[in-house]
């Protein structure tokens, strides 16, 4: 409907910087959502950090590594904070973090009073809206270390795919067709090797980029290969069980919500350097982009069901669906009224596929 424009190399560049926000705090908020929470602080939590590490940065004369070392802690405090009553005194997540939606906003325009911090460290802007040198030089017009971080990226996606398709034939395990299997991997590789060319026809690669491949790649290695990962899929499919099995249900739950407090930090710092300065508006709706994006990416409202990709590939639907809207010109109110009832038909299909499973 674009006629094309959506994957023009500067629309692509833009939807990566504009969406890094929801990708991160997809990352977080998947998880809450597995562990069979939710989080509604998240877009506060991102406003107030923005104004700490501004401030830090502006007032404190820190230099910007360490303003972003004190937002992370600030995001990881505020989490265990919020964990604190949930896991240990027992009041739901719904609740605690309703309060600290308005808690957190309410500090943020304490801290700002009502204004904004601007003239912030070109080194602290560039993690939001910066690319990484062109080192390797160019090649017709194009960034090689761009087409380089692609090719790296298609290598060791194909070596850990193979690596773990040689583990389950080892322990004899139900495998999927090998026709599929490298469908899949090449579809998934035409993909990176795609934007990998689309970029580097435009300034490079983002920063943000590659902190968000490895925020993927350690958060679906932490779901899928460790414990934690392992007892919050448990205490998200049945609680009751998961206590009588051992697990440390309220450890699991205090941990989670710090996490969740981290990656908020994290998308705080993103969010406020790509917009150069701190406002007090900031993360207005962020924890509805996020809870919509683990949803459409196909995680179960009531816990329990959830991937770390999927909750990116549905942040980056909602990416799409705001910068094509966008580029369409179609009025903001519509945009709204598009997503919500894109929201709503994910979650009624998913729960349709999982009756006709059920009844099969």
């Amino acid at each position: 409907m674009t006629d094309g424009r959506l994957l023009l190399p500067g629309n692509i560049n833009n939807l990566i910087q504009q969406n890094a926000y929801v990708l991160i705090l997809a990352v977080g908020m998947v998880i809450v959502i597995i562990g069979g929470h939710i989080d509604l602080s998240v877009g506060s939590v991102v406003a107030m950090v923005g104004a700490i590490s501004a401030i830090a940065m502006q007032h404190w004369g820190l230099p910007w590594w360490a303003a972003v070392i004190v937002a992370l802690l600030v995001g990881a405090l505020v989490g265990a904070w919020q964990g604190f009553w949930v896991a240990f005194i027992g009041i739901p997540a719904f609740i605690v973090t309703l309060a600290g939606m308005l808690l957190f906003r309410g500090l943020t325009l304490v801290l700002l009073t009502g204004g904004t911090i601007s003239g912030l460290s070109e080194s602290f802007v560039a993690i939001g809206a910066g690319w990484f040198p062109g080192w390797l030089g160019e090649l017709g017009g194009r960034d090689v270390l761009t087409i380089v971080f692609g090719i790296v990226a298609v290598v060791l996606l194909v070596f850990q795919q193979s690596r773990a398709r040689a583990v389950q034939r080892r322990l004899d395990l139900v495998r999927e067709p090998l026709v599929s299997f490298w469908i899949k991997l090449g579809i998934a590789s035409v993909a990176i090797l795609a934007l990998a060319w689309l970029l580097s026809d435009y300034a490079g690669t983002p920063f943000i980029l590659i902190i968000l491949a490895v925020l993927i790649l350690t958060y679906t290695f932490v779901l899928r290969n460790t414990v934690f990962g392992r007892h919050v899929y448990a205490i998200g499919g049945n609680r009751f069980a998961a206590m009588m099995s051992g697990v440390k249900t309220k450890w699991i739950d205090f941990f989670i919500l710090t996490n969740m407090g981290l990656l908020a930090g994290l998308a705080g710092v993103v969010s406020t350097a790509r917009a150069g300065g701190a406002v007090a508006s900031a993360g207005t709706n962020y924890e509805l982009d996020a809870i919509a994006a683990v949803f459409i990416g196909g995680a179960a409202v009531t816990g329990g069901v959830g991937t770390v990709v999927g909750a990116v590939i549905g942040a980056l639907v909602m990416g799409v669906l705001n910068m094509g809207l966008s580029i369409l010109s179609v009025d903001a109110a519509w945009q709204m009224a598009i997503k919500g009832l894109v929201l709503l038909l994910a979650v009624a299909f998913d729960i349709f596929n999982k009756k006709r499973g059920n009844a099969g």
